[in-house]
C-alpha cells in the first residue's frame, strides 16, 4: 500500500491559540474507504469554542492526534473525493462537512444516500451523528454554489440559531412576550433573531418582541442589523421593561450579566436558556441558580425531535429555504452585515486561530481559508490510480 504526505494543524490542548504544522504519512484508501482532500473551511469564534469544550463534549475524539497534548481543532468546509473505494461515492464528487485542518481525511461511509452519508469510523461511533454527516453538494438543497463561503462560516452557526428558533417557538416562548439576546452581535445570536423573524416551524401565534444587548462599541452595528426590535448596550439593562413576561437567551456565558438579568426582571423571567459563548468558555454550572434553572441548550437534542416530528428530509427542505434566505440577507453588500477575509494555506490558518483565541471575532468580519497544493502534498498526482472493489 503507497503512502501520501499531507499537512496538519494542531492545537495546543492547553494553550488554544497555540499551533503547529505538522507533515503526516496517510495509505492509499482501503476497501470500504474514502479519501477526502480538504479545499476551503472557515473560522470563527465557534472553533474555539469547540477546542475549549474538547474534552467536555468530545470535539476532540473526532479526529485523534495519536500525539499527548495536541488536538485537531475541528472546522466546517467543502472537500473532494481524491480516492474511493466505495461503490456510489466517485471521485471528483463535493461534499460539505466536519474536518479537521488538514488536507486529507480518511472516512469509512455509510448509510450512504443520495443526501450524502455518515462516517462510521470507530474512534466516531458513539458521537453526535450531525458532526459525522458528510452532504452531497450537487443534491443539497441548501447549496448555493456562489455562497459557498458564507455557507461555510454560517451554515454551522445558523443551524444553531435555526433549530434554537424552532425549540423556543415549539414550546410557545414558555410564554414570554419578549426574548433578550446577550451577545447580540455574535452570528449565532443574530442567526436566531432571523431565524425567529422568519418564522420558525412550529410557532403559534405572535412571536415575542426581539431584544439585542451588546456592548456599547456594537451597538450601530447591531442596530444596522434590523433584526432585533430595540437594542441595549448593557449599561442599559436595567432600562428595560420588566413587567412583562421574559425569556432569556444567553450568549455571552456571563454570571455577572446572567445575575443582573435575573434581578432586573426577577419572577418576570420564565426560561433562562443557554445557548453558548465563544468568549467565555467556562461550562455551565446549573446547580448554583433558583428557579428558572439556566437550561443549556444542545441542537442534537432538537434536530432528533424534529427528524422524529417531520422526518429528516422535510426538516432538510425546511432549513434549507430559511438558510439560503439567511445567507443573502448576509452576503448582500448593501446590508454591510459581513466582509469575508480570505486565507491561504494552513500557515495562515494558525495566525488566524491565534487572533480569533486573543482577540475575538469581529462580528463584520468572516475568514475562510483556502488549502495550497503543498497541504496535500503528492496524493493529488496519484489520486486516480485507485481501482473500487
Amino acid at each position: 500500500m503507497t503512502q501520501n504526505t499531507t499537512a496538519r494543524l494542531l492545537t495546543d490542548k492547553a494553550n488554544l491559540g497555540a499551533s503547529r504544522l505538522q507533515d503526516e504519512a496517510m495509505a492509499d484508501a482501503a476497501q470500504g474507504e474514502v479519501v477526502l482532500a480538504l479545499e476551503t473551511f472557515a473560522l470563527t469564534t465557534n472553533n474555539i469554542t469547540y477546542a475549549a469544550f474538547g474534552d467536555a463534549m468530545n470535539y476532540w475524539s473526532f479526529f485523534p492526534t495519536d500525539e499527548e497534548g495536541w488536538g485537531h481543532m475541528p472546522v466546517w468546509g467543502f472537500a473532494t473525493v481524491m480516492q474511493s473505494r466505495v461503490e456510489g461515492i466517485a471521485v471528483g464528487e463535493r461534499f460539505y462537512g466536519y474536518f479537521p485542518m488538514a488536507g486529507l481525511l480518511r472516512v469509512q461511509p455509510d448509510r450512504i444516500t443520495e443526501r450524502g452519508f455518515y462516517d462510521i469510523a470507530m474512534h466516531r461511533q458513539g458521537l453526535p451523528s450531525p458532526y459525522n454527516q458528510y452532504t452531497r453538494c450537487q443534491t443539497d438543497e441548501a447549496y448555493v454554489p456562489e455562497l459557498a463561503d458564507f455557507q461555510m462560516l454560517l451554515r454551522p452557526l445558523f443551524f444553531t440559531s435555526y433549530m434554537l428558533a424552532d425549540y423556543l417557538a415549539d414550546n410557545g416562548y414558555f410564554g414570554a412576550r419578549q426574548v433578550v439576546f446577550s451577545s447580540a452581535s455574535s452570528k449565532t445570536a443574530y442567526g436566531t433573531a432571523f431565524a425567529q423573524a422568519d418564522g420558525p416551524c412550529g410557532a403559534s401565534g405572535e412571536a415575542p418582541q426581539c431584544i439585542g444587548l451588546t456592548s456599547a462599541h456594537h451597538c450601530e452595528y447591531v442596530a444596522g442589523l434590523g433584526l432585533y426590535d430595540q437594542v441595549a448596550d448593557y449599561d442599559g439593562l436595567e432600562q428595560l421593561d420588566a413587567s412583562v413576561p421574559t425569556l432569556y437567551v444567553d450568549f455571552s456565558g456571563s454570571d455577572a450579566l446572567r445575575e443582573r438579568v435575573r434581578a432586573h426582571f426577577g419572577a418576570s423571567l420564565v426560561h433562562d436558556c443557554f445557548a453558548g459563548s465563544a468568549t467565555n468558555t467556562d461550562y455551565l454550572d446549573e446547580t448554583r441558580w433558583s428557579d428558572p434553572v439556566p437550561q443549556s441548550f444542545f441542537a442534537p437534542i432538537q434536530i432528533r425531535k424534529r427528524n422524529q416530528d417531520w422526518g429528516a428530509p422535510t426538516l432538510s427542505r425546511r432549513f434549507g429555504a430559511v438558510q439560503r434566505r439567511f445567507l443573502r440577507a448576509v452576503s448582500d453588500p448593501s446590508n454591510g452585515w459581513m466582509t469575508l477575509r480570505v486565507h491561504q494555506g494552513l500557515e495562515a490558518a494558525r495566525a488566524v486561530v491565534e487572533d480569533l483565541y486573543l482577540n475575538g471575532g469581529q462580528p463584520r468580519e468572516g475568514h475562510v481559508v483556502r488549502l495550497q497544493r503543498q497541504d496535500t502534498s503528492g496524493a493529488i498526482l496519484r489520486v486516480h490510480t485507485l481501482k473500487r472493489g
